[in-house]
């Protein structure tokens, strides 16, 4: 039985970005060896969209405010991108230490997270 998700971010710097995530976010983790931290996650949802090709995927935080979480977010010197209304959700990127990015939105639509209701 699935009991979980394990998701990958592939970055040209895992230290700032494993910091990152510790530091900034806040997120617990273990260490599975030689420095190599897993992060636990909040609750999270899966969607499948339509799509030309197979392989693409995407990841998003979410947050009730998303407005909110960015001014949070700049406090600790993190930027993002500008704040966009997909109809579903207010979306936003993130800018990691490494470089990358990861996405971040405020959901409009109902959420399958026990207990959250928009």
């Amino acid at each position: 039985m699935v009991f979980g998700a394990h998701i990958i971010i592939y970055t040209k710097d895992a230290e700032a970005d494993r910091a990152f995530f510790r530091e900034v976010l806040g997120f617990s983790s273990v260490d599975a060896g030689h420095g190599w931290l897993i992060f636990a996650l909040p609750p999270a949802e899966i969607a499948c969209h339509p799509a030309d090709e197979n392989g693409k995927h995407e990841f998003y935080l979410m947050c009730d405010d998303v407005n909110a979480q960015i001014a949070e977010l700049a406090q600790k010197g993190v930027s993002c991108t500008e704040v966009r209304d997909q109809g579903y959700g207010l979306c936003t990127e993130i800018t990691l230490p490494g470089g990358g990015q990861v996405g971040l939105y405020q959901p409009k639509h109902a959420m399958a997270i026990s207990g959250r209701r928009r």
